[in-house]
Formats: structure tokens, C-alpha cells, sequence
């Protein structure tokens, strides 16, 4: 025999008091287990704590026992749901409450009980709408304890379409509030840190740029999508080193940790810049690949920073709570991610002074940040297809949409700005106190421009040498205390970061000035510099007037 033709069947039977049936029962019995109750209510007790085969019961108790277990089956849904549920009279008095509804604060049964009495007030004696029904009313509370409701009101009819009561649902609206938030933040956040005013990015130095930059990354990540501590750190593609450029929190040890993109022994970010995939962290303590970050971290999120079709680096949020951070989190913080790639990208396209026959053209410009841009209206598309019937939330991912085309605009008027090449006259330059007998190291893989500012500088009384590219540089400062240090950024062997490095672990009062052409920092030396005291940047070609500004300034006493 089968499994369930063996297995012993319960059987639940209302038997009366006055009834006599026990031959029946011994029948009964033979079918399975038998398990006997006097009254409906010890009937609907049983079906409660227990699973039965059958119920037996005299035809004439069939039919209240069917409807109280519908009535059963009823209340059990309404104290199961998530919702808080409630009937009140005229004045607004409970009548019935479920068990969602009675763990409710005093302040919220007071507030619904409130909007009943209100709707009550607003309805008795209305007609029925069509359809038999008086339209429901909706209300909002935000509680002392910063949570959301929604609560519903709807009137009841008595059988004479006369309003007689009022039930009440409350919802609990705090996370969808709260990805409202974040959608508000991410499109305020997108908005700022991409957005390119013409007038006001052309008056800016290039150090005002970088510092401008730096201060939106912090200020948005932090304010807007409160995210307290974090760091970006962008691809070497040549080394595959992941280069700290900003953060916020991060300990002075974290700092000096390198880490690269691989997939096992870089912590995290390393896997998340190897592999293109976000990362949440619920606890660091039973993550094998967690590397240490913020003090006390406990949970983080990773996500990669993508530009045109590549990782250019990785965006690291760390909490000190526990499963800090969700999908939501993730989904958004891609989204800035992209932002914040795209903010890099332009500053490294709109900071080169450019000339007409070697700069590039704005359309060119343009065309470097389009497939990225494109990337975001993807994911926004994306989210907008998650939340339909959202319409405040689908509000604010159009105006993320929007915000695209604006930049594009931007970007072409920002980018349409010719400069003057590098040129001087030996006869109008004289000698400067300021400059009188300082040491300085001019390293650049041209010969033109070191000799070129060589001479500008000799002529002005400083005591000039010059490297032709980065080891030369690093070899000349192990030698000879600088005081004035002006290097390329792309150099053969060492990058100017490297001789920053070196000229300022030599003499932390070094001044140092970068110096590029045209192109993309693929290193990020100009910010990693900019946050440990670089002094200045001059694009080629640049004016012998721009020279000898930035160095008088960086030299000028305090």
C-alpha cells in the first residue's frame, strides 16, 4: 500500500451534548483518528491549533460551523496582514481593531482615530458615489519617531446607504518615503556634480577646479546620499594598482594599503574593479575579503565606477552599523558612481587649455562623455520601469533624464575656448628678489619646454637644473635640497606624481607645480597631488605670464 493509504487520518467531529451517536463513532474510528468536540466554539478552537482530513457534524450545525470558520479565516487575515486596520463609530471611538492596528503608538490611534471622526463628519448624509459606495479619504502622519503613515478612511453603509461607521487602514509608507529620498538626493546630486556652467568653470583655476570637484563629491555623497564615510579609488590601467584620489573617514593606515584589481587577496574593491560587479558587504566580521577601512566598520557597500564601457575605478561606502546597506543602496550608489566617473572624465577634458590646431573640438568632447550619459538614462529607464505607479518617484527619475541633456549643452559652450601657445622675450624679463638664488628642478621628457623655462627662470636669478624624465627627477632631489619643483605629470619611467612623492618626503616645504599637455591624467595625479599640498598646474602650451604668476605665488611667504 501506498504511502498515503497507510498514513492515519484525522477526523474532527461536533457532537451535541444530547446526541447519541456513539455506534456511528466506533465507524468512525476505523477511518482514523478521532478527535471529538460538544460545541462550535471547541470546534473552531480545534481548527485553529490543528490540520484535520474531515469534519463531521449534523447537517444542521454544518452551516453556522462554515461560517464561522470563514469569520475565522477572516480575522486571521486581518491580524496577519502588514497593514494596521480599524472600525470606529460617529465620534471616532474604536469599535474593532486588528493586532497590527492595537501595536500602534498612542499618537497614531489618536491621530486615526482623529481622521475618522473627520470623515464621518464630512460624509454622514452625502449620497452613495456610483457604485454604491462614499469615495474613501487619504491622510498622511509623520510620527515623533520619524516614521510615515498613510491612512486610508472609508465610511460605512447601513443598509440604507446611510454612513454608519468608518474603517481605517494605515500603511507604514517610511521606506518608500525613504526611496523617495534618495531618488530627490540622487538627482540633486547628479545635477551638481555634472553640471557645467560656462561662465563660472572658465574663471576657475585649474586648483579651484579640482577643489570644486573634491568639495561637490564630499558634499553630496555625505549630505545628500548619507553615506558618511567613503573613498574612491581609480584604475591604473598600466599597473593595475587601485589609486586612492578622494575620501572621507578613511584612517591613515587604510591610506597606505595598496590594493589592485584582482579577484582574491585585494579586499573588496579589488574584486569589484576585476570583476564589474557590486559588492554588499552585511558583515565585515565573516567577509574573507574584506580590508580594513573606517574604524569600527561592520558592514559596506562597493560598487564600480564605469565610464564608456570600462571600470575606471570603484565607489566604497562603509557603516559602522551592522547590514547598513540594501539593494536600494546599491542601485543608487551605481548611479552616482556613474556621476562621479563622469565628473572625473569631464574635469580631465575641460581643465586643458586648448588651440585650434591641437586642441580638441567641442563635438569630440562631446562625443567622450555620450556613451556614459547614455548609461544613465539606461539605468534610470531601468528604475522608472520598477516603479510604475510611483508618480513622484518616476517625477524625479525624468528629471535625471532631463538633467542629460542639459550637460551636453553645457559642455559645448565650456569647451569652445581657444588659448595662447608658450612664448617669451628674453628682453623683458628682470630680475626678481623673490626668485633670487632659489634651487629648482624643471623635469620634463621635452627638451623645448625645459630649456624654454630654464632660461625664463636662470634670467630671474634662480639656480635652474633639469631631469628628462621621472627617474632622473627622483635621482637629482635624493641629491640636492629644491625648493621649487616644476615636473610634466607624463613622463617616461616615473609620473610626476612620483616626483611630488619624492620632492615632498625630502622637504615637506618643497613647492611643487605640475605641469600637462593636452589629454587624459590617466593616473589621477593632478587630485591625488591637489590633497597633499600641491602647489599649481599649467596645461600646455601656456603663457611665460602664467609661469612666473603661479611660481611667485607658490613662493610668496605666507
Amino acid at each position: 500500500m501506498s504511502d498515503s493509504q497507510t498514513a492515519v487520518r484525522k477526523l474532527l467531529v461536533l457532537r451535541g451534548p444530547d446526541r447519541g451517536y456513539d455506534c456511528r463513532l466506533d465507524v468512525l474510528a476505523q477511518l482514523g483518528e478521532l478527535h471529538i468536540v460538544d460545541s462550535i466554539d471547541s470546534a473552531l478552537e480545534a481548527l485553529r491549533n490543528e490540520q484535520f482530513d474531515f469534519v463531521v457534524s449534523e447537517t444542521s450545525d454544518f452551516l453556522p460551523l462554515e461560517r464561522a470558520t470563514v469569520s475565522q479565516k477572516a480575522q486571521v487575515v486581518l491580524d496577519t496582514i502588514a497593514q494596521g486596520v480599524c472600525v470606529t463609530d460617529s465620534e471616532g471611538r474604536l469599535l474593532w481593531s486588528n493586532a497590527k492596528f492595537d501595536q500602534s503608538s498612542p499618537e497614531v490611534v489618536e491621530h486615526v482615530r482623529a481622521m475618522c471622526a473627520k470623515t464621518y463628519a464630512s460624509t454622514a448624509g452625502a449620497s452613495a458615489a456610483p457604485g454604491g459606495g462614499v469615495r474613501a479619504r487619504r491622510f498622511q502622519l509623520h510620527t515623533a519617531d520619524d516614521r510615515y503613515l498613510e491612512i486610508s478612511t472609508t465610511p460605512i453603509l447601513d443598509h440604507d446607504g446611510n454612513v454608519c461607521q468608518v474603517a481605517a487602514v494605515v500603511f507604514d509608507s517610511t521606506s518608500a518615503r525613504m526611496l523617495q529620498q534618495k531618488i530627490d538626493a540622487i538627482d540633486k546630486a547628479g545635477q551638481e556634480l555634472v553640471r557645467i556652467d560656462a561662465d563660472t568653470i572658465t574663471s576657475l583655476d585649474v586648483r579651484q577646479r579640482l577643489e570644486l570637484l573634491e568639495n561637490k563629491i564630499i558634499r553630496y555623497t555625505r549630505d545628500l546620499m548619507r553615506f558618511k564615510n567613503f573613498a574612491i579609488r581609480l584604475l591604473d590601467r598600466k599597473t593595475q594598482k587601485l589609486e586612492l584620489v578622494l575620501h572621507a573617514g578613511l584612517p591613515a593606515e587604510a591610506q597606505q594599503i595598496d590594493l589592485y584589481a584582482s579577484t582574491e587577496g585585494n579586499g573588496i574593491s579589488g574584486y569589484v574593479a576585476a570583476t564589474g560587479r557590486s559588492y554588499i558587504c552585511h558583515d565585515i566580521q565573516s567577509d574573507r575579503r574584506y580590508v580594513r577601512g573606517i574604524d569600527h566598520a561592520r558592514s559596506s557597500l562597493t560598487v564600480p565606477l564605469w565610464l564608456h564601457d570600462q571600470v575606471i575605478g570603484v565607489f566604497n561606502v562603509e557603516s559602522e552599523k551592522p547590514a547598513a546597506f540594501n539593494e536600494d543602496d546599491r542601485q543608487f550608489a551605481e548611479i552616482f558612481g556613474r556621476h562621479v566617473a563622469i565628473a572625473l572624465h569631464i574635469l580631465d577634458l575641460l581643465v586643458v587649455e586648448r588651440h585650434h590646431t591641437t586642441g580638441r573640438l567641442a563635438s569630440d568632447v562631446s562625443a567622450e562623455i555620450c556613451a556614459p550619459l547614455e548609461e544613465i538614462l539606461s539605468d534610470v529607464t531601468t528604475l522608472r520601469e520598477d516603479y510604475i505607479g510611483h508618480d513622484d518617484m518616476r517625477h524625479r527619475l525624468n528629471a535625471i533624464s532631463d538633467n542629460v541633456a542639459r550637460i551636453r549643452d553645457a559642455i559645448r559652450s565650456v569647451t569652445q575656448r581657444p588659448c595662447s601657445l608658450v612664448g617669451h622675450r628674453a628682453d623683458r624679463i628682470q630680475a626678481d628678489p623673490l626668485l633670487q638664488g632659489k634651487r629648482v628642478l624643471v623635469a620634463d621628457d621635452e627638451e623645448i619646454i625645459r630649456d624654454t623655462i630654464r632660461d625664463v627662470l636662470s634670467k630671474l636669478g634662480c639656480d635652474v637644473d633639469t631631469a628628462c624624465d621621472g627617474n632622473q627627477a627622483v635621482e637629482m632631489i635624493g641629491e640636492k635640497a629644491y625648493e621649487l619643483v616644476l615636473t610634466d605629470i607624463k613622463m617616461p619611467n616615473r609620473n610626476g606624481y612620483e616626483v611630488f612623492s619624492a620632492a615632498k618626503t625630502a622637504n615637506p616645504q618643497c613647492v611643487v607645480i605640475f605641469m600637462t599637455g593636452f589629454g587624459y591624467d590617466p593616473n589621477h595625479s593632478i587630485i591625488r597631488a591637489r590633497q597633499e599640498g600641491l602647489s599649481a598646474v599649467l596645461f600646455k602650451p601656456f603663457k611665460v605670464d602664467q609661469l612666473l604668476a603661479e611660481v611667485r605665488t607658490a613662493l610668496a611667504p605666507a
